[in-house]
């Protein structure tokens, strides 16, 4: 019997090591390093940094960087990349920013399907608005649930090899290289109302098999648009995809950019 921990992806440095290898720079990254160029001032604010990839890339680019996670893990592996000394980086959650600190805030890699519930995530995005100055730039991305990306995800019978490399990769064009093998899989386990729960399952070259799990919530586009409005923000833009096509095409992308008012 295996036991499944949960969000282990981002809490246990051999799935974090996994992670890095699955989600190298692509146009995702891209697309947010430009948004970031458009705020009021340098001092941005990555909430949910991950493992640092766009973080690390945000600060070469010349931004005055703070990058904040809760998983201590992700965290270990983004301060070992090449220019996180650039970088502040807080382990905590939103309401750890400083209040009038940042020109933008970043929410990336769907971190904003992490926060299921509705009060939880109205305070996030309070606590982003208190960070904010007036004027500051918020952009994140959330999957359109019209598009139903959860059904395209692997089953557990669809195994997915990820070659591990010797450790995070260093931004855009960098990547992990290296041949020890992951086979990897995801089951659906629950779908209600906009919120689905999955497993993610790993079998590890040592031989042991390791599993996480995690649920997202799928909110619509008026739902993401209202709660960003009551949070204080004015909506200037919503996207479908990385190319900042029309919601609905593109990539099944709801791309948020508003502005503190």
């Amino acid at each position: 019997m295996h036991t499944a921990t949960h969000q282990a992806e981002f809490r246990e440095a051999r799935l974090v090591e996994v992670y890095d290898a699955q989600n190298t720079w692509g146009p995702d990254d891209e697309y947010f390093l430009a948004r970031a160029a458009e705020g009021p001032g340098p001092r941005v604010l990555d909430l949910g940094c991950g493992t640092g990839r766009l973080t690390v890339a945000l600060g070469a680019a010349g931004h005055r960087v703070t990058g904040i996670d809760p998983a201590g893990a992700s965290l270990d592996a983004a301060r070992r990349r090449r220019g996180a000394e650039a970088v502040t980086w807080v382990h905590g959650t939103s309401a750890d920013a400083p209040t009038g600190s940042f020109d933008v805030a970043l929410m990336t890699s769907h971190v904003a399907q992490f926060f299921v519930a509705d009060d939880e995530w109205a305070g996030v995005l309070a606590d982003l608005r208190r960070a904010l100055v007036p004027g500051g730039i918020l952009a994140f991305d959330t999957r359109d649930p019209r598009a139903r990306a959860w059904e395209a995800w692997h089953t557990p019978d669809e195994r997915d090899p990820v070659v591990l490399g010797d450790g995070p990769g260093d931004g855009p064009g960098g990547g992990p290289s290296g041949g020890r093998v992951v086979q990897t899989w995801c089951e659906i386990t629950g779908e209600r109302d906009g919120v689905v729960d999955f497993t993610l399952g790993y079998e590890m070259p040592e031989g042991d098999e390791l599993r996480s799990t995690a649920t997202l919530r799928f909110r619509p586009e008026g739902d993401v648009r209202r709660s960003v409005e009551e949070a204080g923000f004015a909506v200037e833009q919503v996207f479908g995809g990385w190319a900042c096509e029309p919601v609905g095409e593109g990539a099944g992308e709801l791309l948020v950019v508003a502005r503190a008012v």
